[in-house]
């Protein structure tokens, strides 16, 4: 594996593994009221335009860690959104 690509799938493992303790937390409590909507809107919509971006250049590492974070992102994305209800 060249270093380019152990580097590109190091990061999206990280950044990827960041949010899920933070997933896991809020729908075990469904408490997000200390969590930034602005934030989490403003990220999830990055986190998928990178997916995007990772699609149309056929970047593999892009492509998946950026799929699994909007996954993680977007379920404490909702959870905030149900709260504010």
């Amino acid at each position: 594996m060249d270093l380019n690509l152990f580097i590109g799938n190091l990061a999206a493992l990280l950044t990827t593994l960041s949010f899920l303790p933070q997933a896991i937390k809020a729908i075990r409590t469904r408490d997000t009221k200390s969590l930034s909507l602005p934030t989490y809107i403003m990220f999830v919509s990055g986190v998928l335009l990178w997916f995007i971006y990772g699609m149309r250049s056929e970047q593999l590492p892009i492509i998946l860690g950026n799929l699994i974070t909007f996954v993680f992102a977007s379920t404490i994305l909702i959870c905030k959104l149900v709260e504010k209800k």
